[in-house]
């Protein structure tokens, strides 16, 4: 008995040795990758996608945005928007007696009229916070004769895919090491928490970050979640973007809004006790950033950067008073450990399963699982687990199953083939040859029609054998090497590419099909040799799709079309290839799936295309190419 278990445990352990050797290299390389950072864009797109399939939340109410929008800089008949007009809105605002007020826009030039205007309305209203960018490159002063409590920077860092994730809170000043500078949304919330009478300290677990009643705001540190090395600011606080998943996160309300609000009336209750965000939200300013977090936003995938702050003051208020969660990871212990116990999941589901079918479903369905634990985890306690390289890991044994699976399917898809080829013929034969030649036959032993009847029979057959000889050849060709033409053509794709269109350029006008082919007077054609080594086979096919469409169109769409031109000219290393015609033009404005296909392409072939009416007449359909690597 002891015997026995001990030789079922070799030979379990021995198998396991052997099978269970590449889900550990898999596993070692995902976690290698890792750790040097090869894996932060794609941890990154999985984040953004969780964050954006998160259920919609409701509008944050205590931070309201004047965002200066086009209309307003056409009101205002000026831009950048003066001075005065910024000093008018301030003073108007005051008036509602918001908790603080944030000027997100950089006035450390004066734009006249107003300069001194809003110098003294900045000094006079101490709840007012303008703007510095204090790292560099291109640092901007804030506007003189402010106290440092009136001031707050907006520096943003950009991940390396070009996208906003994070916020610095508070940094070192990088010409002061004993001065600490905070950010516009610090400052704000700062007074917002003063005045319902909450403090601001220093965290107990991390005395780098900063408690709010008890909850430490989780700080970005050099490997936080999918982040390597990554570095916000010298001894500063970071933290993780949490946006506001709603189509309208806060309310705005633009310049002209406010101060056309003549008695106070219609935005008292908007504003009361609330943080205002002063700032542009119009192209022409260029504060834009990118970010794929949020599933709608007025311009997709871009945020403007005084939403963004929006954002941040939100998230830190509904923590401190909402209980929202603020996004957090496990750190690198449990990071790794997470990654480890779902990359050992493929290995044990292929000792279980033994099965190719059984395998992939079961490693689809882990998969499904990994992505919707990462999901709710972020969700409901915003905690970022390492999903991407979890998944990877996990399909990385599955590979090999996946391999055989394609290999025995690419097998029983060539049987299908032949199998089918076979019938295919048969059929041929059987309606065609077999009963062309069992007609002749039948009267020729009967002698009741005539000899140049039965010789006609005997052509006909000759050329429906000839056909399937065509069929047949065609067949044996793959499908890269011929290409079979709407009138019956084939053409073998190996001939010179100016060959080719040639030969494009007569079956298509042979065709009988097309009723406008029937009025054209004048066909015009010439296309220039050039050396195609670089097209592909493929390529070259649909080159040749592209001329056969252009042609057809003519015939179905060029009423009283009496002039056609199809030419392939090469010049300035370019070559255009272009048909030309003197029809009704274009009569829809719609892009068709021909039109679709051509820009497609074009764009393949690293080159343009254009389809136009003419005046007085006519349409050109015009596909442009380098013909080069």
């Amino acid at each position: 008995m002891r015997r026995r278990i001990w030789n079922r445990t070799y030979q379990e352990f021995g198998l396991w040795s052997f099978a269970a050797l590449p889900g550990l290299l898999v596993l070692i390389l995902v976690i290698s990758i890792r750790m040097v950072g090869g894996m932060q864009s794609l941890e990154w797109l999985f984040l953004d996608t969780m964050l954006r399939l998160r259920p919609a939340e409701k509008l944050d109410e205590r931070v309201v945005i004047v965002g200066i929008d086009e209309k307003d800089i056409e009101w205002v008949k000026q831009y950048p928007v003066p001075d005065a007009k910024i000093a008018e809105l301030l003073t108007k605002l005051e008036t509602y007696k918001p908790l603080a007020i944030g000027l997100d826009i950089f006035k450390n030039v004066p734009v006249e009229p107003g300069g001194e205007q809003l110098a003294k309305v900045l000094r006079k209203n101490t709840n007012i916070i303008s703007i510095e960018k204090i790292l560099p490159p291109a640092e901007i002063p804030p506007p003189r004769s402010l106290p440092p409590e009136q001031i707050g920077f907006v520096d943003l860092f950009n991940d390396a895919d070009s996208k906003i994730r994070s916020y610095l809170l508070y940094t070192t000043n990088p010409k002061n090491d004993d001065e600490d500078k905070y950010s516009l949304a610090l400052q704000l919330v700062i007074r917002y928490l003063k005045a319902k009478n909450i403090e601001l300290k220093a965290g107990k677990n991390d005395p780098n970050t900063i408690m709010i009643q008890g909850t430490e705001l989780p700080r970005i540190t050099d490997n936080f979640g999918g982040y390597v090395g990554i570095n916000h600011g010298e001894g500063g606080l970071s933290i993780l973007m949490n946006f506001r998943n709603n189509y309208q996160p806060f309310s705005v309300v633009s310049l002209r809004d406010i101060l056309n609000d003549k008695n106070n009336r219609v935005y008292a209750k908007l504003l009361r006790d609330r943080i205002v965000l002063v700032g542009n939200r119009n192209l022409s300013g260029g504060d834009i950033f990118y970010t794929s977090a949020l599933p709608t936003l007025e311009l997709k995938g871009q945020i403007y950067g005084v939403d963004y702050h929006a954002h941040v003051i939100s998230q830190i208020l509904s923590t401190v008073i909402d209980g929202r969660p603020m996004l957090q990871s496990l750190g690198d212990m449990g990071e790794y450990t997470w990654i480890i116990i779902w990359g050992f999941v493929p290995i044990v589901i292929g000792r279980l399963t033994q099965s190719v079918w059984k395998n992939l479903l079961s490693v689809a369905l882990a998969g499904v699982c990994l992505f919707s634990c990462g999901y709710v985890m972020l969700w409901l306690w915003g905690i970022w687990i390492p999903v991407a390289p979890s998944l990877i890991a996990v399909n990385g044994v599955a590979l090999s199953a996946f391999a055989f699976y394609q290999h025995d399917k690419f097998l029983r898809s060539q049987i299908n083939e032949r199998q089918n080829t076979i019938h295919h013929t048969f059929t041929l034969i059987h309606n065609g040859p077999l009963q062309t030649l069992a007609y002749g036959l039948k009267h020729m032993r009967a002698k009741d029609v005539p000899y140049e009847q039965l010789l006609g029979q005997f052509e006909k057959l000759d050329r429906e054998i000839r056909g399937i000889g065509e069929f047949l050849k065609l067949e044996t060709l793959t499908k890269e090497e011929s290409l079979r033409l709407g009138s019956g053509l084939i053409l073998e794709l190996n001939r010179p590419l100016h060959d080719l269109l040639y030969e494009v350029y007569s079956s298509t006008l042979d065709r009988n099909d097309f009723e406008y082919f029937k009025t054209l007077k004048v066909k015009i054609r010439n296309f220039d040799p050039i050396d195609d080594k670089y097209l592909s086979r493929e390529s070259k096919r649909e080159i040749c799709l592209f001329l056969e469409e252009a042609l057809c169109n003519v015939g179905r769409h060029a009423q009283g079309v009496k002039r056609v031109q199809a030419t392939g000219v090469y010049a300035a290393n370019k070559y255009k290839l272009a048909v030309q015609d003197n029809g009704s033009g274009i009569q829809s404005n719609l892009e068709n799936k021909g039109t679709k296909h051509s820009k497609l392409l074009a764009k393949q072939l690293g080159g343009e295309f254009r389809r136009e009416s003419l005046s007085p007449r006519g349409t050109i359909c015009e596909l442009s190419w380098k013909p080069t690597k």
